[in-house]
């Protein structure tokens, strides 16, 4: 199996965990969560969560209504007044603190299969693979750009 084809099995196992352990907690899907711990990381443009989650803007735009309906996120006005400026609401933060948990958790179960040397080497391996590959690429704006999608 090549280095992608391990790395995908890897993601795919990780996220059946995390869903498998927020699913005992909230009934929000876990890209609803992605993108408010995104909001919490201080990214604050749709377009912005768009590049961040690797989805295209009309699904975040789906994905910030529905946040906004159910009352996690508010909108408000960016000092240029193009495009809104998301933040978490109380319930918001609630719902994250879900996900932060069950990310520590998360941590602790993969402990059982690595010493935690092995750990934080994987950890460091894997920072140096998305720093070159993100350097390649370029970065990732934390504000982005307005677009038709961040209104």
């Amino acid at each position: 199996m090549t280095v992608p084809e391990q790395m995908a099995s890897l993601r795919r196992a990780i996220r059946r965990l995390l869903t498998e352990r927020l699913g005992e907690q909230t009934s929000r899907p876990f890209m609803q969560l992605l993108a408010l711990k995104s909001i919490a990381d201080g990214v604050r443009s749709q377009s912005a969560i768009a590049e961040r989650m690797l989805v295209d803007a009309p699904s975040v735009s789906r994905l910030v209504a529905r946040l906004e309906e159910d009352g996690l996120v508010k909108r408000s006005i960016a000092e240029d007044r193009r495009c809104a400026r998301l933040e978490l609401s109380p319930a918001g933060q609630t719902e994250l603190n879900l996900l932060r948990d069950a990310l520590i958790w998360t941590d602790v179960e993969l402990l059982r299969y690595l010493t935690v040397q092995e750990m934080a080497e994987f950890k460091r391996l894997t920072v140096k693979l998305l720093t070159g590959l993100l350097q390649a690429r370029g970065p990732v704006p934390l504000e982005g750009g307005c677009g038709p999608s961040d209104t």
